[in-house]
């Protein structure tokens, strides 16, 4: 249903995100930071009390038991939302989009996409069936930095890119906390929650993700050595891959939620013909520039000789801190003036993730485990 979204702050929507939940609220955050929206009505438990005590803590205006009550009533009312956040396990993922895409609410929704390659598949069937905005929470790509960094790739300044290094590692998996009561750990290692992958799945496609867009090179083929150390887990909890990408470069990349002392150290390394790059999560406001034979030079977000791509992402002076919370607004910033140029019959400008990279996402998850179940051969993702 159009409506007129040119003089006001676009209304919001969440499923799940409810009690026990990180990303909820990182979501609630990244959407209203810009003041371009405001989230007013969730369907945030499938528990109905927990539901509308969760709601209550964030004020919203309005609660619903299910996720298809909220749909439907939503696109019935004048006052509705214009998109919906989804922030549920994955295999929540695809009823749920469905269910808004459907009644011509925009989506922008957790990753991976879907539980399995055929959702993925039939999601991107329908989004393109219709005129509506489907963006995907790869926040990462939202960071200053990481504009940068792509940007400096396409104007040539690393030549011809021959080899990328990409892993993303934590350890909050090391134990089996999963039997121990933690939510986030307990759908995470369940196959008929999470997937085919837990780690790849989980982490892993953050890293594919991101190889990908700053590259704008696509993975060919890869060969993946999942494993498993946690004993009685039922999904992989670190990987190891070896990439080939489509203009004859090489890739390693490794995911872990295994590794002793990590946090969230997700880090990529680029190397071309001229120069590499490098860029690290925990430190997210530099980007580091290596020319061949000459000084390794250090970019900074928001300084005057950054891309203007990058400096539009950048809310403070050079030298404060921006982070997690800024990168995921990003996307909504991105997402969100999309949907205003969609209503207004303008062209799209994007710049954020879409249904084709959630595709993507699911792709890689698939062959990674196809890969290593077969002994870590060589699988093609075409």
């Amino acid at each position: 249903m159009a409506r007129d979204v040119a003089n006001r702050r676009l209304r919001a929507g969440i499923v799940g995100g409810g009690p026990g939940s990180f990303i909820g609220a990182v979501h609630r955050v990244a959407a209203e930071l810009d003041g371009q929206a405001s989230v007013i009505a969730g369907a945030m438990s499938r528990d109905p009390q927990k539901a509308q005590e969760a709601a209550a803590a964030w004020y919203l205006q309005r609660s619903y038991a299910s996720f298809q009550e909220m749909a439907e009533a939503e696109a019935k009312r004048e006052d509705g939302i214009d998109f919906v956040i989804i922030a549920t396990p994955n295999y929540m993922h695809f009823p749920v989009a469905k269910a808004f895409l459907e009644q011509g609410i925009h989506v922008v929704c957790d990753k991976p996409m879907t539980l399995t390659l055929e959702e993925a598949q039939e999601l991107v069937k329908l989004v393109e069936s219709k005129q509506i905005i489907f963006a995907l929470s790869h926040n990462y790509t939202g960071y200053p930095a990481v504009r940068q960094a792509r940007q400096m790739v396409r104007q040539g300044a690393l030549g011809d890119i021959r080899k990328v290094l990409v892993e993303y590692i934590q350890d909050w998996l090391i134990e089996p906390v999963e039997r121990s009561g933690n939510k986030q750990a307990q759908w995470r290692t369940d196959p008929s929650k999470s997937g085919v992958a837990g780690c790849v799945g989980d982490i892993g496609t953050h890293a594919e993700n991101l190889l990908e867009f700053i590259t704008g090179l696509k993975v060919t083929s890869l060969c993946a050595d999942l494993s498993t150390f946690v004993e009685g887990r039922a999904l992989d909890d670190d990987a190891n891959m070896l990439l080939r990408l489509e203009n004859g470069g090489k890739g390693v990349l490794t995911c872990s939620q295994i590794a002793a002392g990590e946090e969230n150290n997700l880090s990529i390394r680029i190397y071309g013909s001229k120069a590499g790059l490098e860029w690290h999560q925990q430190e997210p406001n530099t980007l580091l520039f290596k020319p061949f034979g000459q000084p390794q030079q250090v970019y900074r977000t928001n300084m005057g000789f950054m891309s203007d791509e990058s400096k539009a992402l950048s809310r403070l002076p050079a030298g404060h801190p921006e982070g997690f919370y800024e990168a995921f607004a990003n996307i909504y910033r991105l997402a969100i003036a999309d949907i205003r140029r969609l209503e207004r019959g303008q062209p799209l400008e994007g710049g954020y993730p879409t249904v084709q990279d959630g595709l993507r996402g699911l792709q890689f998850i698939v062959k990674a485990v196809e890969s290593s179940q077969h002994g870590a051969t060589w699988v093609s993702l075409d």
